[in-house]
């Protein structure tokens, strides 16, 4: 089984926690100097509004990595368990992984949407690639 392919996945998995981190670093001690009250009915959208936009950003990041990426983590282990996570397939997951790293960075220190979005669109592109791939392996 070529395993390759598992670096970059572990590697994005890890600068997930990273992001995790520094969501916490940054929010804990934002609730506190806005000494939000933590009352069990307030809703996201209730904390966000004492929170600045540059904590939010983190946390936005945050769940923006708990979502598409799960299609990477999906494809990336259906091509290492097909034989087929190592050569253009690793390069393909590695170009994923540091254009969600980019795009982590743009979002959480300066959230420009437009270069967010070119991003998010070149990443989209490179799993969309892996998919294709992994689709010409299993049919």
């Amino acid at each position: 089984m070529s395993q390759t392919i598992l670096q970059p996945v572990v590697a994005l998995l890890a600068w997930s926690m990273v992001m995790w981190a520094w969501l916490y670093a940054t929010r804990i001690p934002a609730i506190a100097k806005a000494k939000v009250a933590m009352d069990p009915s307030m809703t996201t959208a209730d904390l966000n509004q004492h929170l600045p936009a540059s904590v939010r950003w983190k946390a936005d990041n945050y769940n923006h990595l708990m979502e598409q990426p799960t299609l990477f983590y999906a494809v990336a282990l259906t091509l290492a368990l097909l034989d087929q996570g190592h050569g253009m397939n690793t390069w393909i997951a590695w170009g994923y992984v540091a254009l969600r790293v980019v795009h982590s960075l743009v979002q959480a220190l300066t959230n420009v949407i437009l270069v967010r979005f070119l991003i998010f669109m070149v990443s989209s592109l490179a799993l969309l690639a892996l998919v294709l791939h992994a689709a010409l392996a299993v049919f």
